[in-house]
Order: structure tokens, then C-alpha cells, then sequence
């Protein structure tokens, strides 16, 4: 992540109130009283309340204050009502102003709080995959649909055993919390299995109970389970997913599916086709790419899917991180503003015996 730059708009913002009263003081002393512009001193401690602390905006009110007694003094409107009115108007301004600076500041030390908690969350549930593993090369990308999010329905996980590299990538049905609860529920489930099984079969029928018990027959969870073997093979399980893109060596691409889309996770009481692993290739110079249905059905102005296999190319950069971050990119110009779902997507490099650790 890199870091956050100042904001103009906000140095601008700062420097408002006193902005104002200085042009309220120069319209008064040139027009005269006349004009009537002394309550508008009020101004700068009702813009200091947006921005500012509660001691700054009670010292630009004070500030106000002296400014509207100087000012209604040269005017002489303290003969009559107006400058008495003037000052009260400033006064009760600053005392609204402190409120509601004191009032911003405890909500923005609560989302900060939040925010702090769901960065721990983050690390909890979607944790950072392992960069290289034996042979092969990985990225992750994880883009929100929810404004200022973290994590949300989507999941991913990599797992290295003796019987090889497993890997899940999966989209849960709905949105909110309970989407998140019920990632936290597979990717627990699939961390624990992924040691314990002998074939991945065994790792989706656990996935499976954990979800059945978990949704209670009204959730369920599109995935697709992969398992990188070191004879160059790579055993699928899909689970009603989005079909994994394969690229070659020579730049070819192969869009692997099984014979027969079992249901997704969670919808085994329904009795439909049950899921079947079914093997590929995967040798040198490989790489494959597992993404959940955000990515696939992202739209343009016009309406159009976004062309995955169109855009592969990108997966030609050299690095794999920055291959996966431009092809985010390219995602995320194509929609044309925010995505309407989230994407995750994990790219895996077998990677060639010539080259060295990464």
C-alpha cells in the first residue's frame, strides 16, 4: 500500500474560516453598515466546526467575536439592537459549531476503531497467500464492491501439503456480514481439510457438511478446488464456479470444465450431479488463473461482459504480481466506475527450472 498524500481540497478547507470573515470585515469596512454583513462574521466558526477541532473552533469563534465587536463598534450598532443581535448570532454559531466538532471527532475515532478492526479481520479470514511455494509463483487480488471495504463475500486460500499445493477460490451467495460469516466457515474448513485429506474429493465433501450445517439449506457457495501435483498435473473439483483460465507457455489459453457442473457447496440435499475431480497439465511455464464470477461479469457503459479472454495477455508481464495488479486495473477502467460485485482472483506460475528463486 502505498502512502497517502495531503489533500489540497482539505488545506483549503482549513484556511476557509478565516477566509471569510476577512472578506466579511473588507465588504463591511467598504460598503458600510448599511449592507447589513456583521451576522455573517458567524461564518468561520460554523466552517471551522466542518473541519477543525473543537479548541480550534472555539478559538475562530472567539476570534469572530472580537472581529464582530470591532466591527459593530465602528459601525456604532451597539446605539441599537443589531450589534447586540450580531454578537449573539456569532456566539450561538461557535457554541454549534464546538458541538458538532466534538461530535465528528468521536465518530471518526469510532470508524477508526472500526476500520482497525476490520483490517485485523482481513488478516484473519483472507490471509496473505504464500509468494512462492517449491515450483510455483503466486499472486492474489481482492477488490470490493462495498465503498471503503475490505473483505466481503468472496474467499480465497492456498494451502501447501505433502500431496501437493492445494488452492480454493469461491464466491458466497448474498452480501453483508452473513456473506462473511459463511466465508470464515469454508475457508476454516477447507485449512483444516486441505492437511487432513488424502484426495481433494475428501477436502469438497468437508467443505460441503460445513456449509449444509452452516446455511441450513438456504445458503450456498460456488468454488472451484485445485490441487498442483508435482507430476505436472493439476486436479480440479468445481463446484458451480467460473471454469479456471489456463494459459501456456506458447500463450495459449484453455478454459478446463468438468463433464457435468456438480451444485454449489451447500445444495447437496437438492440431489444434482455430484462433483467430479478431473485432471490437467500443468508443466513449466504455465500459469493459471482462478477468479470468482465478479470478474467475468463485470459490464461497460454498453452492457458488455468484460472479454477475460481478450485481456489475458496481460498475464504475459514478467511479474507476476504486477501482471495481476494490471489486469485489476484493467478490470476496474472497463467497469467504468465501482465494481457492482466483488472479484478475487489468484494467479499461479509454474515456474521454469532455468529461472531462479523469485
Amino acid at each position: 500500500m502505498t502512502a497517502e498524500r495531503p489533500q489540497p481540497r482539505h488545506a483549503v478547507l482549513s484556511w476557509l474560516p478565516l477566509i471569510t470573515m476577512a472578506a466579511v470585515a473588507l465588504v463591511d469596512l467598504v460598503a458600510g453598515p448599511s449592507v447589513g454583513l456583521l451576522p455573517l462574521v458567524s461564518l468561520g466558526p460554523a466552517f471551522s466546526g466542518l473541519v477543525g477541532g473543537w479548541r480550534r473552533t472555539a478559538l475562530v469563534g472567539v476570534l469572530a467575536l472580537l472581529l464582530c465587536l470591532a466591527l459593530g463598534m465602528y459601525d456604532g450598532l451597539f446605539a441599537e439592537r443589531r450589534g447586540f443581535t450580531a454578537m449573539v448570532s456569532v456566539a450561538g454559531v461557535t457554541g454549534a459549531g464546538i458541538a458538532a466538532a466534538v461530535m465528528r471527532g468521536r465518530r471518526e475515532a469510532e470508524l477508526a476503531g472500526v476500520r482497525s478492526i476490520a483490517e485485523v479481520a482481513q488478516r484473519v479470514l483472507l490471509r496473505p497467500v504464500p509468494l512462492n511455494v517449491g515450483s510455483l509463483r503466486m499472486a492474489v487480488s481482492y477488490t470490493s464492491a462495498v465503498a471503503e471495504a475490505h473483505i466481503g463475500g468472496d474467499l480465497y486460500e492456498v494451502v501447501a501439503t505433502p500431496r501437493g499445493v492445494r488452492l480454493i477460490v469461491g464466491d458466497v451467495q448474498g452480501k453483508g456480514l452473513a456473506a462473511v460469516e459463511t466465508a470464515a466457515v469454508v475457508l476454516g474448513a477447507f485449512r483444516e481439510a486441505a492437511h487432513d485429506e488424502p484426495d481433494l474429493g475428501g477436502v469438497g465433501a468437508r467443505l460441503e457438511r460445513s456449509v449444509a450445517r452452516e446455511g441450513d439449506g438456504e445458503k450456498f457457495v460456488t468454488a472451484i478446488l485445485a490441487e498442483v501435483r508435482s507430476d505436472h498435473q493439476v486436479v480440479f473439483l468445481n463446484y458451480g464456479h467460473p471454469p479456471p483460465l489456463v494459459m501456456r507457455r506458447d500463450g495459449r489459453l484453455d478454459f478446463p470444465e468438468p463433464a457435468e457442473y456438480a451444485l454449489p457447496l451447500g445444495l447437496a440435499a437438492h440431489q444434482g450431479p455430484e462433483a467430479k475431480p478431473f485432471t490437467v497439465r500443468f508443466a513449466p511455464g504455465d500459469q493459471m488463473l482462478l477468479y470468482t464470477d465478479g470478474v467475468t461479469e463485470t459490464r461497460d457503459g454498453r452492457g458488455a461482459f468484460y472479454p477475460l479472454p481478450d485481456r489475458a495477455v496481460l498475464l504475459k508481464e514478467p511479474d507476476a504480481r504486477q501482471a495481476l495488479e494490471g489486469l485489476r486495473d484493467d478490470l476496474v477502467r472497463y467497469a467504468e466506475g465501482p465494481l457492482h460485485d466483488d472479484a478475487a482472483m489468484l494467479l499461479v506460475r509454474y515456474r521454469e527450472h532455468s529461472e531462479g528463486p523469485a
